[in-house]
């Protein structure tokens, strides 16, 4: 009966891990658009097979994610605007800043276009024709890299959008989409989210290729003074496996079966690591 006992004492510790350590682990904090995209799902398992790390993704909007490591909160970031990238780094919170791939970002709407989209020749006059027709925008309103490019592109414009026709959205971009297909308006997404979900919404690209629609994706691993040496050496590894050459043609093939053609662009190779700030 003591054996018994035993043994089942044992078999709880294992089910529960009671009394076990946890095994080495990251915290990526990320922009929404590669986890909605599938692409991470894809890359935590190969990184955690080659290495035995394990990497908590926390996925929220590029401001979010650069607060968090700010606090401390994120070992390794995964983010898309270079703006707001820059400043992280000159503040001193970054050990190392690389590009490892791009998408771009279009403007989405109904097949019927009732503001006349199609027709602009830039992305500044394709905001144009929706403020001034007034159909349904919505935006990200999350401080987000894609936000943080909608605003630009406002600014440009010379626009301030306010009003009922203009809907912040505060989420993620894959909820975003579906909030607009749903109110059959506008928005603008990177293109990767977008031809994961364009199965499941009805929306339609409605202006594309503008040099200031480019969708830069860097990997910034965090200040070392923030995190342990063993947390901060896995962070680091995380950042070369993104840039692994191994790695870069994954991401170079990722969806090219399911949607015709990749998510996303690596380029790695063409984007030098940053030298760790002094």
């Amino acid at each position: 009966m003591r054996r018994l006992v035993g043994f089942a004492g044992c078999f709880l510790l294992l089910v529960f891990g009671c009394g076990s350590n946890p095994g080495p682990s990251i915290t990526l904090a990320t922009t929404t658009s590669v986890q909605d995209t599938g692409l991470l799902d894809a890359l935590v398992p190969r990184f955690r097979d080659q290495t035995g790390i394990e990497v908590k993704v926390v996925a929220v909007g590029t401001g979010q994610a650069l607060q968090l490591a700010r606090r401390g909160d994120a070992n390794v970031l995964i983010v898309h605007d270079p703006e707001s990238e820059q400043r992280f780094m000159d503040e001193g919170h970054g050990e190392s800043r690389r590009q490892f791939m791009h998408n771009d970002f279009i403007v989405v709407g109904p097949r019927t276009d009732p503001a006349g989209v199609r027709g602009a020749k830039s992305a500044v006059e394709a905001f144009q024709h929706i403020a001034a027709a007034q159909p349904t925008f919505v935006s990200r309103g999350d401080e987000s890299g894609t936000h943080l490019r909608e605003k630009l592109i406002w600014r440009k414009a010379n626009l301030t959008p306010e009003g009922g026709w203009f809907v912040q959205g505060g989420a993620g971009m894959g909820a975003v989409l579906r909030m607009t297909d749903e109110k059959r308006g506008y928005t603008l997404t990177d293109r990767g989210t977008f031809l994961a979900l364009r199965d499941k919404i009805d929306l339609t690209i409605l202006h594309e290729g503008d040099p200031l629609l480019l969708n830069r994706y860097s990997v910034i691993v965090v200040n070392p003074e923030k995190h342990s040496a063993e947390a901060h050496a896995r962070a680091r590894r995380f950042a070369e496996f993104l840039a692994d050459p191994a790695t870069q043609e994954f991401i170079g093939q990722f969806g090219v079966d399911r949607f015709g053609e990749p998510l996303f662009v690596p380029d790695a190779k063409h984007a030098p690591a940053a030298e760790p700030e002094a």
